[in-house]
């Protein structure tokens, strides 16, 4: 016996299409949907470029760190993708970690064994 598949709920669909769409314009809003607006969508650090199938790999970078600065201007974004970007904030990581050694923030032990201290004698014994 066979089942009649009924026709789907054109009310149902429209509220998905509609819930759809307001997601879409959510997103939009948000700084990234703004970023990728004003932009072209290409990395500002190795220039690769991107389509809609691989966006998702393209992130906003925020100039400042500070990621609750969000100028409407966009002023303090830039579009980078995954590998610039982590790279990008690898070497900020590294400079905060620098400047807090020099100025005495964080502390780390100086080596003190030497592996060649008696390489002389050692080297002496061999004739």
């Amino acid at each position: 016996m066979t089942q009649k598949k009924s026709k789907p709920d054109q009310e149902k669909l429209d509220r998905i299409v509609t819930d759809a769409r307001r997601s879409q314009e959510l997103r939009e809003q948000s700084y990234r949907g703004q970023a990728l607006k004003l932009y072209p969508w290409i990395c500002g650090r190795c220039a690769r470029e991107f389509t809609h199938k691989n966006l998702n790999e393209l992130t906003v970078h925020h100039k400042d760190h500070n990621h609750d600065n969000n100028p409407a201007n966009g002023s303090n974004w830039e579009l980078l993708c995954l590998y610039c970007h982590d790279n990008e904030h690898s070497k900020y990581e590294q400079t905060r970690f620098d400047s807090n050694l020099q100025t005495g923030k964080a502390t780390t032990l100086a080596a003190t064994h030497n592996p060649f201290a008696d390489l002389k004698t050692l080297l002496g014994n061999k004739k």
